[in-house]
Formats: C-alpha cells, structure tokens, sequence
C-alpha cells in the first residue's frame, strides 16, 4: 500500500528499492550497532518506512511486520525475546513495530508524529486489533534505569491476561518498590518522573502499556521492554491529529 505524503518539509514514503534498505540499515546500525552492520532475517518479511527532509536525507526509519495467524505472532522479532503465548488469543490481526531509529541528535517532534500517522494509515488499512513490539533503553546496565522502571511499574504494566511472560535468559522485573539512583556524583537524589525513551512515551500517551519485566539485550547494548497498544482505544482527538497529518 501507498504510504507517502508530507507535512511541512518533511516527506514519508516507503522503502522500495535496495539503496533505501541500505540507508535505513545504515541508520539503524549507527543508532544501535555503533556502525557495525544492522540486519536481519525479519527485514525480508517487513514494510519499511522512512522519514526525510526536503532535501531527501534519512531521519527516521521503521519496520512494519504484518501479524495476522498465532504461527506468525511466535515467529516474530519479539518472540525472541518473550513469551506471546497470552496475545494469542486474541483474535485479531496485530503489527510489530521494530527497529524505530532516528538520526542522532534529531529533536524534531513532527518525526514522530509523522511517524505514528504512517503507522495508523497502516493498521487502519489492515484492520489490525493490536501493535505491538519492543521500546529501548539505551545501555544494558539495567540499573542506570532502575528509576524509569519503578515508575513503568507503578503506571504502565498491562493486564494480565495479555502481557508477556518472560523467555529471554537475562530479563528484570519491574518493581515499584526499587530504590531511587544516586547521580554519580553521590549529590541528592533527583525527583520526579524519570525520562523515558520518546518511542514509550508516545505509546504510554496514546494508552499503551508495557510488560511487567525488561529484556537485558548484551547484542544491541540496551534493554528493553514490550509496548502493545490497542489502536481502537487511542483517544479519539489523538486519533483525529494523526489522520489530519496524512490529509
């Protein structure tokens, strides 16, 4: 399906051609890989999006994989990482988003607005009940975001029923009682709600929710956690704003 349009100047399309899977890959290996190569198995099966200035240069990328039987759902990026098994008894068609990168240094909220409109004209599109996929901390030293933890724990953990269970060998639980970090510097500790990766905070806004356990990832240097969002429950003005950029 035909996924480009602009705002102001700035220009979604799809990857269609090798040197668009380059450049993106380029991205995401500069973003997650510190310049070592980026790809994988899952790039031949996704869609994949980008974002660009008027001039045509790279600034964020993604990949949009289709999920529509429980063979595919076990089979996908996340499940190597977690147990979907509860997700699968829904009966909906679902979306994995992955590999969301942008170029270092970007501090333009219209990309990722751009970008969850591209994802919605997708879903909408495909009639899909559930997105889904894993959201990033940098760093695999868990304890640098035990804060932002404790705090996705006492706000943002999904039910039950259809949250993931653990798979990965080094995984972290959640907890709301964790201690508050001391800054290097052994000053006060600081207050407040913690930063989050923009990615989860775009999902926790539009009333996604998270698994109740971080996935330590050695390979990509970060952890991370699984984000689902139920796009028939995103708040209807959200909603509106994000088919009003694809006018």
């Amino acid at each position: 399906m035909d996924l480009s349009f602009s705002k102001g100047m700035l220009n979604v399309r799809r990857a269609h051609t090798a040197p668009d899977l380059a450049a993106l890959q380029a991205l995401r290996a500069q973003v997650f890989r510190a310049g070592r190569c980026d790809h994988d198995a899952f790039d031949a099966r996704a869609c994949h999006v980008m974002i660009e200035d008027a001039s045509g240069a790279l600034l964020a990328g993604f990949r949009l994989l289709l999920i529509e039987d429980a063979a595919a759902l076990h089979s996908c990026y996340s499940a190597q990482s977690y147990d979907l098994t509860p997700l699968a008894q829904l009966d909906v068609a679902m979306l994995e988003l992955g590999r969301f990168c942008a170029r270092p240094g970007l501090r333009d909220p219209d990309v990722m607005r751009l970008a969850w409109a591209a994802i919605m004209r997708f879903g909408e599109a495909r009639g899909i009940g559930v997105l889904f996929g894993c959201t990033s901390f940098l760093g695999a030293d868990w304890r640098a975001h035990q804060g932002a933890f404790a705090h996705l724990a006492r706000h943002a953990i999904g039910p039950s029923a259809l949250r993931p269970r653990p798979k990965a060998p080094e995984h972290i639980a959640l907890s709301a009682s964790a201690p508050t970090i001391s800054p290097p510097n052994n000053s006060a500790p600081t207050t407040g709600a913690p930063p989050l990766p923009p990615l989860l905070r775009s999902y926790l806004g539009m009333g996604g929710w998270t698994s109740d356990h971080a996935v330590i990832d050695r390979d990509l240097d970060t952890c991370h956690v699984f984000t689902a969002l139920e796009p028939g429950k995103i708040p209807t003005p959200r909603l509106k704003a994000l088919r009003n950029l694809m006018a």
